[in-house]
């Protein structure tokens, strides 16, 4: 008996291993295995598992055999496998990437184990034995309790484990070790059990048309028109029927709030797993849903690979945000991954946004996917009124630099008194993006990345957003000498300011990577936020999706222009998404909402039609601008991308490949050129753009010249297939 094992280096081949007669019986594919590699003793997963040797039966050596089995239990299934392999297979990635991207690393590490505490209980028939009067109350607290952890006894009762593990030495309780669950799940507060709402004819349509699905469902809800109520009465037919449910969102930031509607609906039932959580808390829930305690999994991109048991259903909600695709090895999409799994597990699948991808529409509307369609806010809510602001000089100058607009000063004073709350989003943290000499006119520029310090005003320093680099703020020109410096660009620290002078008895709160960087910090300002306790929310793209606020009739978008200017075929898309989101906060209650868009260029196609907020309108633009120069949803788009300290040899490299690759039949090559962000962490980058009809000439294309052409140790290369992003 004969295994294929994948071992844990990312070296893209199986390796076979005899199967010693104790293992044979016990061995299974999926199981994490400890094997004999070299010098050294690997652990690697089982991917095959046959009685058939090499060749014609003969081989020219003998077989090592696997050292032993670390854990019985597959930790993946033949369908996970299956999923894993086709992965590999379609972003050209080694099949031990995919393996470590679906298993938590905290999970198959070497002293992974679950928590061990001592609890303490009364003992049954204990008899009478001479005790002190202490002792003897200790002992009738833990009666009255029923027992306890030690840590929490020692806690409530004001004593100390010795005292407690006397007591079990005289056998008037039992003190033993016993398994307890780290829940990430238990700062989120107590949650109250919610019953199902009442739905509306457009939700009970979607509900239909998810229940009696053959094919992915595209669920097309404008803002507030309660998908997410669709998707949990979904759920909870497939938990009836005994399957289980994956969710999944984009962004950490909207796990908490999620899960918080998920749990007070199944309570115990749901499990999350997210990359903030802490090893313990990733080890237990996993191990949760691997024995099928938790049977709804919430989380973003890597919850696509819980090992939920009997899977009915998985949920993409915002299925048309950038952050579901991985931009490492493996460099996956996981909504894709998503639709794959559900058709290998024989599930239904939910791709849900009021803002789809072009490529979901596009599948949606040649009969691939069936659309479900709400067009209205559920319960009493409207589409807020969308207003769109000049910022340009054609006003007179007066706007001219200013992050508000007089009318957007004016909605927010009109909030405050009436004690209605704001959000203002501003795509861009930091206080100014660039610190530029007034003299010479040098920006203060990383020395590691192609791209200029932003100042950061908290803790006077400027700070390289690639990187993570930092100096302390220059007093003079680095180049000049000249002490004339000018901060140039708006970042939320600078418009926290501003609104502050604005607004000095306003409480504001500021959401970006900077105010959020510590443990459970989104949940804490979003639920101060929900409270009441401040009246501006100003944010970072992080706020302009998934938040729901009864209470907020306005939202302002301070520079919808920023994200137009990227070198991206996907810029206007991105900028519609984002407009359209973040517009989506306002008026989701009974009040009323507004929204003011202030814009440098309020004629341009996506953003007039985000102000107006017709989709189809946008996409049908869009799809034909796509169609004519032949790019993705109409072909499949990959980038070659290399990277070295040396600027000559990538440059000398990426234009051999294009030259090379340009050769190959039904292959649309670009020029090598340089990556829009051309230098980062000391790295010189550059890319060739790959497009075809088919993803398979694309990945045969990058297999043959990676291995005709393997590139020097000093150079790095690698493919990015269905790439979202050329910059």
């Amino acid at each position: 008996m004969r295994v294929k094992v994948a071992i844990d280096l990312a070296l893209d081949r199986l390796f076979e291993y005899e199967v010693p007669g104790a293992l044979r019986e016990k061995l299974a594919v999926g199981q994490l295995l400890s094997v004999p590699f070299g010098h050294r003793t690997a652990r690697g997963f089982a991917m095959e598992v046959g009685e058939e040797g090499r060749g014609n039966g003969e081989r020219s050596y003998s077989l090592k055999p696997v050292s032993s089995i670390v854990d019985e239990k597959p930790f993946f299934s033949e369908k996970l496998l299956e999923l894993v392999r086709l992965l590999a297979a379609y972003t050209a990635a080694p099949v031990e990437s995919v393996l470590r991207a679906a298993v938590p690393a905290a999970v198959v590490k070497p002293n992974a184990r679950p928590r061990e505490l001592y609890f303490i209980e009364p003992a049954l028939g204990a008899s009478p034995v001479p005790v002190s009067g202490r002792q003897q109350w200790l002992y009738d607290q833990i009666v009255r309790l029923g027992g306890g952890w030690m840590q929490q006894l020692c806690r409530e009762l004001g004593t100390t484990s010795a005292t407690l593990k006397e007591l079990g030495r005289l056998g008037l309780v039992t003190v033993a070790p016993r398994q307890r669950r780290r829940d990430p799940l238990s700062g989120l507060g107590r949650m109250l059990p919610s019953k199902p709402l009442p739905l509306n004819e457009e939700q009970r349509a979607a509900l239909g048309a998810i229940a009696s699905a053959d094919r992915p469902v595209l669920l097309f809800g404008v803002t507030g028109s309660g998908k997410t109520e669709v998707y949990l009465q979904a759920i909870a037919r497939e938990l009836e029927a005994g399957r289980g449910a994956i969710v999944m969102v984009p962004e950490i930031s909207l796990t908490p709030q999620t899960v918080r509607r998920f749990a007070s609906r199944f309570g115990d039932r749901v499990a999350v797993l997210h990359s903030a959580l802490s090893d313990g808390e990733r080890y237990d829930e996993w191990h949760r849903i691997r024995s099928g305690a938790a049977r709804v999994v919430v989380g973003p991109r890597s919850a696509v690979f819980a090992p939920v048991r009997d899977l009915g259903l998985v949920v993409v909600d915002e299925e048309h945000d950038q952050s579901y695709k991985q931009d490492d090895n493996p460099r996956y999409n996981a909504r894709d991954a998503a639709v794959l799994r559900a058709r290998i597990e024989g599930a239904k699948v939910v791709l849900g946004s009021a803002t789809p991808s072009l490529e979901s529409w596009v599948n949606a509307q040649t009969g691939k996917y069936t659309l479900a369609t709400m067009k209205r806010r559920a319960g009493a809510g409207t589409l807020p009124t969308v207003r769109l602001v000049d910022m340009s000089a054609a006003r007179g100058g007066e706007s001219r630099g200013a992050i508000f607009s007089p009318e957007l000063l004016d909605a927010i004073s009109l909030r405050l008194d009436r004690h209605e709350q704001t959000i203002l989003f501003l795509n861009r943290r930091g206080y100014s993006r660039s610190v530029t000499c007034a003299t010479c006119g040098a920006t203060v520029d990383c020395p590691d990345c192609s791209f200029p310090y932003t100042y950061h005003q908290a803790d006077d320093c400027c700070r390289c957003h690639i990187c993570g680099g930092w100096i302390p703020t220059p007093r003079s020109c680095p180049r000049c000498g000249a002490p004339a410096l000018q901060y140039r660009g708006i970042g939320t620290q600078r418009a926290e300011a501003a609104l502050a002078k604005c607004f000095p008895r306003a409480a504001i709160l500021r959401m970006d990577a900077d105010s959020t960087s510590r443990k459970n910090s989104h949940d804490d300002i979003l639920s101060a936020f929900r409270r009441g306790d401040a009246d501006i929310l100003l944010g970072t793209q992080m706020i302009a999706k998934g938040l729901d606020f009864p209470n907020v009739t306005l939202v302002g978008v301070l520079n919808a222009d920023s994200s137009l200017n990227m070198p991206d075929f996907r810029a206007a898309e991105r900028t519609y998404q984002l407009l359209a989101q973040v517009a989506g906060r306002a008026g989701r209650a009974e009040l009323p909402g507004e929204v003011f868009i202030q814009s440098y260029d309020p004629s341009a196609p996506a953003i007039t039609a985000a102000a107006r907020g017709d989709f189809a309108a946008f996409a049908r633009d869009e799809l034909a601008a796509r169609r004519e120069c032949f790019f993705p949803p109409y072909c499949h788009l990959a980038c070659v991308n290399l990277r070295s300290r040396d600027a000559g040899l990538v440059s000398s490299w990426a234009d051999m490949y294009a030259k090379s690759l340009a050769k190959v039949k039904k292959l649309t090559v670009s020029e090598a050129m340089p990556c829009a962000l051309e230098k980062a962490e000391g790295w010189y980058r550059w890319q060739v753009v790959l497009r075809a009809p088919a993803v398979s000439t694309i990945v045969k294309a990058w297999r043959w010249i990676a291995s005709t052409r393997p590139p020097p140790a000093a150079l790095h290369a690698s493919i990015d297939v269905d790439a979202f992003s050329l910059t």
